[in-house]
């Protein structure tokens, strides 16, 4: 059986399951050096996905389409080759009394000529769905509690196990936008049009609020202010928004409420009141889902938690959830947000057959490396691991690119920048070549074995998904993966995998005896990964691209482009 999901809008992609295994998952800002958030413009994109794995669309058994904005239904105008073609699907999230495995069934799907027929469920139950059937709780056939909360959407609670779901209950009016609506009323991502959106200020955000300090009178007017504009009963149970004010837009109640913050926050520094609003938004989450799990004693038993959404890319309120007692478990997905949604339309077909099973699936299920012409000016050379761990050691920097690309907004190993971490400046090296704001933080990733030596807590974290703090001894060991406030977007690899940034891994810490390196995504600024080695040359930042095997060097590269110091072996 094989099931193809697609996601249209933005963050298009085309997945693949067959029989209840992953076979690809291409998101089009990974192809062609796209723009992040590349949406599927042309229904070709489709048949060139599966084309690439020897199938033709003929050769799928069902075709789902990710439902999109819309109360009753979604709209979608593309083009399939030439031919402009319409198609309607589901909306964002399901209408109130139906289940969320109601499927919109059509026909019209044009692909390389031949309509075909598809189905398409909201937006919301592929979150679930991509969710839980990844999770270890689909493995064991346990239930669990799936908080969605999205952009344009409500945090929105769920009930899965195997045989079913069911809505819960919405936790607070507040869409997914707060935390980037914040940034358009303070700090240095301010500005006064407020009908358009950078999708990737929340996590620059998140950076941003290490400069400043929670401040509990800030909070307290957060507080205040929430509870005159949003909360509608003595427990901020959710409603329509249009049972709190007809007049606004969910949006436009945002604005308003950080309009009154702000007359009331005057004398406050931008910093502080972002990281004042950031604990608000935790303390607020953590506080209505433990009610809510409360007054459902049905579901006493539940002990696991899986998060999805764009705000389950929030390292902070992942481990706050984890730190309540709450759950036994929590599980946050690579993809999260909408990169994972052309899986989760696949996994609600599958799951409408045969229940939430457990998919089969690695992260590294993107597209492969291609094949390339390196322009003039690069030499080529075969590098072993342990010559390459060498050029790291001396705080050169290295673009590495390794077999299929990860699948979600981080990098992970196979589509990376990897440098020493050892060196103070390397940080800010590496924030210059991305042209990124000097407060952004560089990621380690580290052999997970030792992971707990160096990082608090430490615990296995394969996808960048919780916050850690580097331990007070280790922090001059490896500055550069320390952020302003001593944590660390930890990424943990085990030695048995078969990845070969492991290999490198296991070969720089015998050199060194640090079992990590600076990690940063491969690509050009605003843009997808790096197809191929040819677009790393191009880009021309970084005189060191690893390529399956090929190291290519710049020509004449500049020797103070970095520091270079003699390799220091423990």
């Amino acid at each position: 059986m094989r099931i193809c999901g697609i996601k249209l809008t933005h963050d298009g992609a085309v997945a693949l399951i067959e029989d209840g295994r992953v076979v690809f998952c291409l998101e089009q800002e990974k192809l062609n050096n796209n723009p992040r958030y590349q949406t599927i413009d042309n229904l070709d994109s489709v048949v060139s996905a599966l084309a690439e794995h020897g199938l033709n669309p003929s050769d799928v058994d069902q075709f789902v389409i990710d439902g999109w904005d819309g109360e009753f239904r979604s709209q979608f105008e593309v083009l399939s080759g030439t031919t402009t073609v319409k198609l309607k699907g589901a909306p964002y999230v399901e209408r109130q009394g139906d289940s969320p495995l109601a499927s919109r069934d059509r026909i019209g799907l044009m692909l390389d000529g031949k309509l075909y027929p598809y189905q398409s469920y909201p937006h919301v139950t592929g979150h679930v769905a991509s969710a839980y059937c990844t999770s270890s709780f689909a493995k064991s056939a346990q239930s669990a509690f799936c908080l969605v909360w999205d952009g344009c959407m409500f945090p929105r609670l769920y009930y899965v196990e195997p045989h079913g779901i069911r809505f819960i209950e919405c936790l607070f009016p507040m869409i997914g936008h707060a935390y980037a609506a914040a940034g358009h009323h303070f700090g240095p991502y301010r500005r006064a049009d407020r009908t358009s959106w950078d999708l990737g200020i929340a996590g620059k955000l998140m950076a941003y609020i290490a400069l400043g300090a929670p401040d509990e009178e800030i909070i307290a007017t957060f507080q205040e202010l929430y509870q005159a504009h949003f909360a509608t009963d003595a427990e901020g149970a959710c409603h329509k928004l249009a049972q709190i004010n007809s007049s606004l837009s969910p949006l436009e109640a945002l604005h308003d409420f950080f309009d009154a913050c702000a007359l009331r926050l005057k004398a406050k520094q931008a910093e502080d009141i972002l990281a004042s609003f950031h604990v608000f938004l935790e303390r607020l989450l953590v506080r209505t889902i433990a009610d809510v799990v409360q007054r459902h004693s049905d579901l006493a038993g539940v002990r696991n938690l899986c998060i999805a959404g764009g705000c389950g890319l929030n390292i902070k309120w992942n481990s706050a959830f984890r730190a309540t007692g709450l759950f036994d478990d929590v599980w946050v997905p690579p993809f999260p947000n909408d990169s994972g949604s052309a899986i989760g339309a696949a996994c609600c077909a599958l799951a409408a057959q045969q229940g939430f099973r457990a998919l089969e699936w690695t992260v590294y299920s993107g597209p492969a490396v291609r094949p390339s012409e390196v322009p003039p000016g690069w030499d080529g050379a075969p590098c072993t691991m342990g010559e390459l761990a060498a050029i790291l050691a001396s705080d050169k920097p290295v673009i590495f690119l390794a077999g299929r690309a990860e699948l979600g907004p981080r990098a992970l190993g196979g589509r990376s920048i990897l440098a020493a971490a050892s060196w103070e400046g390397m940080k800010d090296h590496l924030n210059d070549v991305k042209l990124r704001e000097h407060f952004r933080p560089v990621a380690p990733i580290c052999l997970e074995d030792r992971a707990a030596e160096i990082f608090s807590p430490g615990v296995p974290d394969p996808y960048m998904l919780f916050d850690h703090q580097t331990r007070p001894e280790w922090r001059d060991k490896i500055p550069a993966v320390v952020h302003l406030d001593g944590s660390a977007r930890l990424q943990t690899v085990s030695r048995t995998s078969q990845h070969k940034v492991v290999e490198l891994l296991i070969a720089y810490e015998k050199l060194t005896a640090i079992p990590l390196l600076c990690n940063t995504s491969a690509n050009l600024h605003g843009r997808g990964f790096f197809p191929d080695a040819a677009a790393a040359c191009q880009w021309g930042r970084i005189d060191h691209v690893w390529c399956d095997g090929l190291l290519w060097t710049k020509k004449h590269a500049t020797k103070d482009a970095v520091r270079t110091t003699s390799v220091a072996v423990a």
